[in-house]
């Protein structure tokens, strides 16, 4: 009887709290819609001047408040070089560092805050600091292997020339990898590359199997074999490579003008439209369509030059070259 008294109690206090919450919160939504209404003419459209600090009716024009806080910072900046300079903050955090960009630096320049040099005593004591601060920094097996890791990624992706979202993209995937305890056994620089390869595929960032392989230390098979490792893996589901993805970066290294690069994606259209590019090495058919744009429009390059920048053989640019103008009645005067 005593505990069934107790627990009756406990019942109507757990009642009474939530009808003083559910109060409250009435009370809150009525002082949130008093305050977004213009006392004047009752309008919902309330603008904020940020410069002035002054609250006002779209309206009617009435100053509901004045003075505001500003919560930014109490310098201006005109330019993105100037905004960075007079920034305070440190860097957002990123993938591509090991420990996401959060850690301390202690500088080598054994100088206080005004500029000063330190005493002997403060320098050796700062001598200790900083050798303990790198040895906590990079603790772990997980740490060591990310920091190798990451310092590999600056460096192919620097090669590559591989934009910054990409890069960011291939560093969660390596991070996966390692959850999944896929990189015990196998080698770093391997695994790093298919992850570039595979980011680069999610992407759309043209970037060929054989271009990765060159650049990295390990041979195609291995990184074939690693890429396919970490799609049947993480699950990954990669979008076909489509010879549209490389015209602009061909046609930019090949110096043509955009009509010129415009056209050979429609020819590349007009193909997939009828069938032909399947089962076809896209860079192949990329570099046969800009072959044939390029003297319709009167850019002429020559196959050498073309299947350089593609990374193909003449023979392969020729031949895609004689299908897409036979399936799609081209006249191309030589």
């Amino acid at each position: 009887m005593v505990l069934e008294k107790s627990q009756d109690r406990e019942n109507q206090k757990l009642k009474s709290q939530d009808k003083e919450n559910q109060k409250l919160k009435s009370q809150d939504k009525e002082t949130e819609e008093e305050e977004e209404k213009c006392s004047e003419c009752g309008s919902t459209e309330i603008h904020t001047d940020y410069a002035r600090g002054e609250t006002i009716c779209a309206v009617c024009g009435l100053v509901l408040s004045s003075g505001n806080i500003d919560h930014g910072p109490e310098w201006r900046a005109f330019t993105s070089e100037e905004r960075d300079k007079r920034s305070r903050v440190g860097s957002p955090s990123t993938f591509t560092v090991h420990d996401k960009g959060l850690s301390t630096m202690i500088d080598w320049h054994d100088k206080d805050c005004y500029g000063k040099k330190l005493t002997p005593k403060r320098r050796a004591q700062i001598y200790r600091l900083r050798k303990w601060q790198i040895r906590t920094r990079v603790h772990s097996s997980i740490d060591r292997n990310l920091a190798f890791a990451m310092s590999e990624l600056d460096r192919l992706s620097s090669q590559l020339g591989i934009p910054r979202g990409v890069k960011e993209t291939a560093a969660v995937l390596y991070r996966r990898a390692i959850e999944r305890k896929l990189i015990r056994g196998r080698s770093i620089e391997a695994m790093i590359a298919a992850a570039v390869y595979a980011a680069c595929r999610e992407r759309k960032v043209p970037r060929t199997l054989d271009e990765i392989a060159r650049h990295s230390r390990v041979n195609r098979k291995e990184l074939g074999r690693c890429y396919r490792l970490i799609l049947r893996e993480l699950e990954i589901i990669i979008p076909m490579a489509s010879p549209v993805d490389f015209i602009p970066r061909f046609g930019t290294e090949l110096i043509l003008s955009g009509r010129t690069q415009r056209k050979a994606a429609e020819i590349v259209t007009l193909a997939r439209d009828k069938g032909i590019t399947a089962g076809k090495d896209p860079t192949g058919l990329a570099a046969a369509a800009i072959y044939i744009s390029a003297i319709l429009e009167g850019e002429r390059r020559t196959q050498r030059e073309i299947a350089e920048v593609a990374h193909v053989t003449e023979v392969t640019v020729r031949n895609r070259y004689k299908e897409l103008v036979k399936e799609l009645n081209l006249r191309i005067e030589v």
